[in-house]
C-alpha cells in the first residue's frame, strides 16, 4: 500500500516509537491521527496531523476517537498500535503474591487496548473502497516484545500481555484476510524510547551489551522505518517480525 494520502491511526503517539512512526509515515504523504493519552499537539503542528486524546482501552473513548478520525479524515487505512506500559513484579515477591490491580491494568492497556484499537479500525476498514488492485482496504501493525517469547523475572504480567499480542496476530489476519486487511505484529528488543533513558547508564550500557549485532540498544526511527516497510510490501501479512539485533533474552 502507497503511504501518499492514507490515513494512520497511531496509538501512543506522544512519544517514543508512536511519535517517530506517526512523523515518517507523515513525510510520505500520510494523514496521521495522534491518539494518546496525552494530548500531542506540538507533534500535530509539527507533521499537521491530528490529536485525540483517547484511553485505547476503554470501549466507549475509542469508539469516539475513531468516530472523530473518520470525520476528520474521512477514512482509516492503517492503525500502529504502540500505546503500552511496562511493568515489573514477581509473581510472589517480599510482600506477598502479585498485585492482581497491576497485572489487570498491564493486561487492559497493553492487550486489551491493542485489541480494542484493532477491532474498531478494522470495522471501519472494511466499510470502505479497497485502495489498490490487490484490494486492500487497510492494514494492522501491533507492537508485542520479545518478552513475548523470552520474558525474564519479573516480567509475568508484561509477557503475559504481549505474548496475547502475538496470539491475535494470525487469527486476526486470517478473519480479516477477506475484507483485504493485512494483519502484522512488530516484537522489539530493547529500543531507546524516554522510559530507557531515565535508568542509569551503566544498566542501558549493560543491556546494549547484550545484543549480539549492533551493540547497542535499537532506536524509535528503526522501529518506524520497520512499520513503513510492512506497509508498502503487500505480502507480509500474519507474521510477527522480531526487531531486537538478534539478542536472546537469557535467564537473570
Amino acid at each position: 500500500m502507497k503511504l501518499q494520502d492514507q490515513v494512520m491511526v497511531v496509538t501512543g503517539a506522544h512519544s517514543g516509537m508512536g511519535a517517530a512512526t506517526a512523523t515518517l509515515l507523515s513525510e510520505f504523504g500520510a494523514k496521521v491521527a495522534l491518539v494518546d493519552l496525552q494530548r500531542a499537539d506540538e507533534l500535530a503542528k509539527k507533521i499537521k496531523g491530528y490529536p485525540v486524546v483517547c484511553d485505547v482501552s476503554d470501549a466507549v473513548k475509542g469508539e469516539e476517537a475513531i468516530q472523530a478520525i473518520v470525520k476528520h479524515f474521512g477514512k482509516i487505512t492503517g492503525c500502529i498500535n504502540c500505546a503500552g506500559v511496562a511493568t515489573a513484579a514477581r509473581l510472589v515477591g517480599r510482600d506477598g503474591p502479585h498485585d492482581l490491580a497491576q497485572y489487570t491494568r498491564t493486561i487492559q492497556i497493553n492487550l486489551i487496548g491493542t485489541f480494542n484499537m484493532m477491532r474498531l479500525c478494522a470495522a471501519q476498514m472494511i466499510k470502505q473502497t479497497p485502495e489498490n488492485a490487490d484490494g486492500e482496504r487497510g492494514v494492522i501493525v501491533n507492537t508485542a516484545s520479545v518478552a513475548a517469547f523470552e520474558g525474564q523475572i519479573g516480567q509475568v504480567a508484561y509477557s503475559a500481555s504481549k505474548g496475547g499480542i502475538v496470539s491475535m496476530t494470525l487469527p486476526a489476519a486470517r478473519e480479516l484476510s477477506k475484507f483485504g486487511i493485512r494483519v502484522m505484529t512488530i516484537a522489539p528488543g530493547i529500543i531507546d524510547t524516554p522510559m530507557m533513558a531515565g535508568m542509569p547508564e551503566s544498566v542501558q550500557s549493560s543491556l546494549a551489551e547484550s545484543v549480539t549485532f549492533p551493540k547497542r540498544l535499537g532506536n524509535v526511527n528503526e522501529y518506524a522505518q520497520l512499520v513503513k516497510f510492512i506497509f508498502e510490501n503487500a505480502y507480509l501479512n500474519g507474521s510477527v517480525i522480531r526487531l531486537d539485533g538478534a539478542i536472546r533474552m537469557t535467564e537473570k
